[in-house]
């Protein structure tokens, strides 16, 4: 199982850039919401799904985390340089914590979910999570408790239920100010 902590101090593909970290207590949201957003970088990130290239990290382009207390998932909304939403990743954990630097982190546990902007919805990783599983890395419980969580998670998108879509632009738009960041001009009008 590998940690993974919201402030991606290893990685080298980034040059310069911006991190911030707020703790809420909201009736819509209580946990910790990270921004990252990108200055420079040696060259863009780029994935493919189901023959469509898409660009997830480049020059202007924020990644807002967030960490809902209690469960056991991470939501990564990835905004290009233009506010809008590039794609929502799911990663599925076991657990959740703080550093004593005050940077969020997540063990995971291999499953990741991506919702496109069209609602497009891919569950990912699977082969991961069971090659874990027989390699000894993770227990069966584990196993179970990334598959229960991924069921969760895919029930709440396709009834309509989960609430990061919009909250992801909402704290994009209120928060954003706080920080003294800006996006794209496009931002400003949502």
């Amino acid at each position: 199982m590998k940690r993974k902590f919201s402030d991606r101090a290893n990685w080298r593909r980034i040059l310069k850039k911006s991190y911030a970290c707020f703790t809420l207590d909201e009736p819509s949201f209580r946990g910790f919401v990270t921004f990252y957003k990108i200055h420079e970088l040696r060259d863009p990130l780029w994935k493919e799904y189901n023959g469509r290239r898409m660009c997830l990290a480049d020059k202007g382009y924020l990644w807002m985390q967030h960490f809902p207390r209690g469960e056991h998932y991470v939501v990564t909304t990835m905004f290009d340089d233009k506010g809008q939403v590039v794609q929502w990743y799911i990663d599925v954990c076991k657990t959740q914590g703080m550093t004593e630097q005050q940077v969020p982190w997540f063990d995971d546990l291999y499953l990741d979910i991506v919702v496109l902007p069209t609602g497009e919805t891919l569950l990912l990783d699977e082969d991961e999570l069971e090659e874990a599983l027989d390699d000894g890395l993770i227990t069966e419980r584990d196993s179970a408790l990334a598959q229960r969580t991924a069921d969760k998670v895919l029930a709440m998108i396709r009834h309509k239920r989960f609430p990061y879509f919009e909250l992801s632009r909402e704290h994009l738009r209120t928060m954003l100010p706080r920080l003294g960041w800006e996006l794209g001009k496009d931002e400003r009008k949502r």
